[in-house]
């Protein structure tokens, strides 16, 4: 393994566990009655009337974990092709 992709695993931002249990704990929190996430996904698709800074603000807290797993299967992915 290359010293690059050494230092690159050991970033907690690059472990699937890590992505993961941020994605199902802090991306869908709470839980009840639905995950906060897709509350506000469906406010912004509805137009985003009524929407303060701070659900703006919320939006990007609860989607960043996301935005981490689609960062990192992106990375699979390109990974996979280039080794092909």
């Amino acid at each position: 393994m290359a010293e690059k992709e050494k230092v690159t695993s050991l970033n907690p931002f690059n472990q699937w566990r890590t992505v993961i249990l941020l994605s199902l704990t802090l991306g869908l929190a709470p839980f009840v009655p639905e995950p906060h996430i897709w509350g506000k996904i469906k406010w912004v698709a509805g137009g985003a009337v009524g929407m303060k800074l701070i659900d703006w603000g919320d939006l990007i807290f609860h989607g960043f974990p996301w935005l981490m797993f689609l960062r990192l299967a992106f990375l699979e992915v390109k990974k996979k092709l280039s080794a092909a």
